[in-house]
C-alpha cells in the first residue's frame, strides 16, 4: 500500500515563515500554524520583555499541558463509559 502523499504549505508564525509538510490537509496545517501564532502573540502581549525563544517554549509548555489534560479527561470518560457498559 502506497504512502499518502505529503502536502506542503508555507505559513507565518510570529513573524517568521516556515515550510510545513505533512499528511494532513493544507487547511489543517494552516489552522495549526494560526493557533500557534495566536498563542505566541497572546503570551507576548502579557509580557513584552520575553524574547522569541522564551515565548515559543511557553507556548509549547501550555500546549503540552492542554494535551495532557485532554488525555486525562478522555481516560476519565472512557472509564465512565466502561462502568456504564459493565
Amino acid at each position: 500500500m502506497a504512502e499518502p502523499e505529503k502536502n506542503r504549505v508555507s505559513v507565518d508564525i510570529y513573524g517568521q515563515t516556515y515550510q510545513m509538510m505533512g499528511k494532513e490537509t493544507i487547511g489543517h496545517m494552516r489552522l495549526v500554524a494560526s493557533l500557534v501564532d495566536d498563542m505566541m502573540r497572546e503570551i507576548s502581549s502579557k509580557n513584552r520583555s520575553l524574547d522569541t525563544t522564551k515565548i515559543a517554549v511557553l507556548t509549547a509548555l501550555n500546549t503540552v499541558n492542554d494535551s495532557l489534560k485532554l488525555k486525562e479527561r478522555i481516560e476519565e470518560l472512557e472509564n465512565e463509559l466502561n462502568q456504564l457498559k459493565g
